[in-house]
């Protein structure tokens, strides 16, 4: 295994050409670090009742 001077400091990171370890973590152009995940997933929209659907 080559030295990266990417590596977390583990000395198991293997790296892929988009700066991705195996382990999740991303090269931020200055260390690796875990990318950030979205807080919420976006919400489904409910869609508007028929107006020509009887309710109930």
């Amino acid at each position: 295994m080559t030295d990266d001077e990417r590596c977390c400091g583990t000395g198991t990171c293997i790296i892929n050409a988009e700066g991705y370890c195996w382990c999740g973590q991303k090269w931020d152009g200055e260390k690796m670090c875990f990318p950030p995940t979205d807080p919420e997933p976006p919400k489904l929209l409910q869609a508007a009742p028929d107006e020509n659907t009887p309710a109930g």
